[in-house]
C-alpha cells in the first residue's frame, strides 16, 4: 500500500497556532520533551513554546516531572488526551519522510569522554 502523506497547514490552523500544533506534535512523535529541545526543533522561540507547555499542562494534557534541572513533559492521562495522543500520532505516521527527519530525529549518544 503506498505510503498517504499530509500537508501540514490543516493542522496548525486546528490547534490554533504554529506553535501550539508543533509543541503537541512533539510530543507525539518522541514520547516526551522539554521546551528547548522542542523550541530548537522546530526553530521557535523559547517563551512560546513554554507558554504552551504550560497550557497544556494547567488543562491536564500533558503533565510534567523534574528530571535534573530539567522540566521534561510527558501525556496526561484520560480519554481525551488518549484520543489526541492516538489521531496525532497518526498524522505523525503520514508526515513527509523528510519533515519527521528533520523535526524528530535528533541525536541522542552522549559526546565522546574528553571532548570539548
Amino acid at each position: 500500500m503506498a505510503r498517504v502523506e499530509i500537508s501540514e497547514e490543516p493542522l496548525r490552523k486546528l490547534f490554533g497556532s504554529v506553535t501550539a500544533y508543533h509543541t503537541l506534535m512533539y510530543i507525539a512523535a518522541c514520547g516526551r520533551g522539554y521546551a528547548g529541545e522542542i523550541a530548537r526543533a522546530h526553530e521557535h522561540a523559547l517563551a512560546p513554546v513554554q507558554r504552551q507547555l504550560r497550557k497544556f499542562e494547567s488543562v491536564g494534557l500533558l503533565v510534567s516531572r523534574m528530571e535534573g534541572n530539567t522540566r521534561f513533559y510527558y501525556w496526561g492521562r484520560g480519554p481525551i488526551v488518549a484520543a489526541l495522543e492516538k489521531f496525532l500520532l497518526e498524522m505523525v505516521d503520514m508526515l513527509p519522510e523528510a519533515t519527521y527527519a528533520e523535526r524528530y530525529v535528533s541525536r541522542r549518544r552522549p559526546r565522546r569522554q574528553g571532548k570539548a
